[in-house]
């Protein structure tokens, strides 16, 4: 597996943390920007670790910006998405175990870096329980 990750200026520091977290655990990543603090646009770095989720075969992407919102939103407009707005370990096991996520969408100014580790592990080893959840999820695309 190899994980997409990209931020805005305000979830740079966070994903900077996050991919030596990463590292640390044998966890591979492409980093798809952004690489500075220079104020950028969230839809950029959203749609590109998106397309690459939803069309590469990439099987997670992890998206940061301030709230969470901007990122999260935009990578739900595109087919087979299915970002969660994660900030805490409870919501990031749900966000697998009964919708499939496939994008962890990170709040970088309102959780600690111990909290970002915390919902990372539990959003990756976690699994979709499938069934009536699954029929959900078709459901999704389909109106």
């Amino acid at each position: 597996m190899t994980i997409k990750i990209g931020c805005d200026h305000a979830g740079f520091a966070l994903k900077e943390y996050i991919k030596n977290y990463l590292k640390i655990k044998n966890i591979q990543f492409d980093d798809l920007g952004t690489y500075s603090y220079d104020s950028v646009d969230y839809p950029d770095f959203s749609h590109k670790v998106a397309k690459e989720v939803s069309n590469n075969g990439a099987n997670v992407g992890i998206l940061i910006c301030g709230s969470g919102n901007g990122i999260c939103i935009t990578a739900n407009k595109h087919k087979n998405i299915r970002a969660a707005l994660c900030w805490n370990e409870e919501i990031a096991k749900l966000a697998r175990a009964h919708n499939n996520a496939n994008i962890l969408c990170l709040p970088g100014r309102f959780i600690t870096i111990l909290q970002a580790e915390k919902i990372i592990d539990v959003f990756l080893n976690s699994e979709f329980e499938g069934g009536r959840h699954q029929e959900r999820i078709n459901k999704i695309e389909n109106e």
